[in-house]
Formats: structure tokens, C-alpha cells, sequence
């Protein structure tokens, strides 16, 4: 920081020093309790000589360097990936289903009905079990 120490800081420059503590956190530098108390400390500071003080003792780093990092954001699945689980939910419900009815019917007459929801969920168990798998190996192969 090429400016005075009484000088009011901006948000970008405390994100400057939050990125360079994170850095030496990464590295070892510092420990989870430090790292929280001068992250806490940045982002509070306001001037440029409050954040001075949170990096005098760290090795020098280029802080123009770092930008701001965005937080990560979680992956989100493929389309194909959500179309498959949305075909695993249906053929479960629709199991669920049959089975229900199965149960209900066999307790209904008090005999052992043969468990016909087998053909159903069966085959169409097994097609999306293929698909899935073949799909997996395309993505690998990409």
C-alpha cells in the first residue's frame, strides 16, 4: 500500500488483505483462531495503517495481486444427471405404488398373492441401471 496510514481503506482494499491472509492460512502460516481474529480485524479496519498492522509480521505478499475472490458456489449437476434422477424418483414411486397395492390386496384376501410388482419395477429397473451406467462411461470418455 503505496498510500498514508491515516488514510480512510475501501471494501476492495479490505478484501485485498482478506485474500492475503487466507493465503498464509493456506500455507500454514497462521491458525484457525488468528486467521478468524484478523479477518474479523480487516474487515473492520478503517484505515490503511489498521490493515498494515494485521500483515506486518507475515512475509511480504503482492497484494495488488489479489483480487477478491467470489465464494465458490456449489456445482451444480449435468441436465442428464437430473433427468436421471428424476427417472430413478418415478420408477420409485411407481414401485411404491404397486407394491402398496400388492400388500393391500394380498391382505385383503388372505392369500399369497405371487408378487406380480416385480415384472414392473423389474425391466424398467434394469433399462434405467443401463442407461445410467452407459452414460457415466460416456462422461469419462469425454
Amino acid at each position: 500500500m503505496g498510500s498514508s496510514p491515516e488514510m480512510r481503506a475501501s471494501d476492495a482494499d479490505r478484501d485485498r488483505i482478506a485474500a492475503v491472509l487466507r493465503e498464509h492460512y493456506a500455507e500454514g502460516r497462521l491458525n484457525v483462531e488468528e486467521f478468524d481474529e484478523r479477518l474479523e480485524l480487516a474487515y473492520n479496519a478503517k484505515t490503511h495503517g489498521d490493515l498494515a498492522v494485521l500483515t506486518r509480521d507475515l512475509p511480504f505478499v503482492d497484494m495488488r495481486s489479489f483480487a477478491a475472490r467470489p465464494e465458490p458456489t456449489p456445482a451444480k449437476p449435468a441436465k442428464a444427471d437430473e433427468g436421471m434422477r428424476g427417472a430413478w424418483t418415478v420408477w420409485a414411486m411407481a414401485s411404491g405404488i404397486n407394491w402398496v397395492i400388492w400388500l393391500i390386496v394380498s391382505l385383503t384376501t388372505w392369500e399369497g398373492i405371487y408378487p406380480w410388482p416385480l415384472w414392473v419395477m423389474g425391466p424398467w429397473g434394469v433399462v434405467l441401471l443401463v442407461n445410467q451406467l452407459s452414460s457415466g462411461k460416456r462422461k469419462d470418455e469425454k
